[in-house]
């Protein structure tokens, strides 16, 4: 990857995964640069199409651009971090990230997002920011 590159979609992203919002240095692995879009579906190699993401969001994610609503069995879209506001799909509840639209079901569900080591880590995190 471009390192210029690379320091852009850092800097676009807050230094968070801009699916779970997690810190870079809150997980051991170094972040990825997902395609938004896969390149097997058509996707473009260009910083419009990169998300910063941390390894668990990248590797649940893989080449998906839909998943499964648990509350009504459809095929739905996942959350496109360029389409959509974080906040209109999600919120929190303490370090779970809750769904609150058909965009963010399928995207908790397929991403995984509240796996008990992805919860006990935000927890961890937040219990430090408190510290200060």
């Amino acid at each position: 990857m471009n390192p210029e590159i690379l320091r852009r979609l850092r800097e676009r992203a807050a230094g968070c995964c801009e699916y779970c919002w997690l810190p870079t240095g809150g997980h051991a692995l170094p972040f990825q640069v997902d395609h938004i879009i896969a390149k097997q579906h058509g996707g473009a190699d260009n910083l419009d199409n990169f998300a910063y993401a941390c390894v668990h969001c990248n590797c649940y994610k893989g080449p998906n651009v839909a998943g499964i609503d648990p509350d009504t069995n459809m095929v739905v879209r996942l959350y496109h971090p360029r389409l959509d506001r974080w906040t209109d799909h999600f919120r929190w509840s303490g370090p779970l990230i809750l769904p609150v639209s058909a965009i963010g079901r399928a995207t908790v569900r397929t991403l995984n997002m509240n796996d008990p080591e992805s919860v006990m880590l935000r927890e961890s995190l937040e219990q430090e920011r408190n510290r200060r």
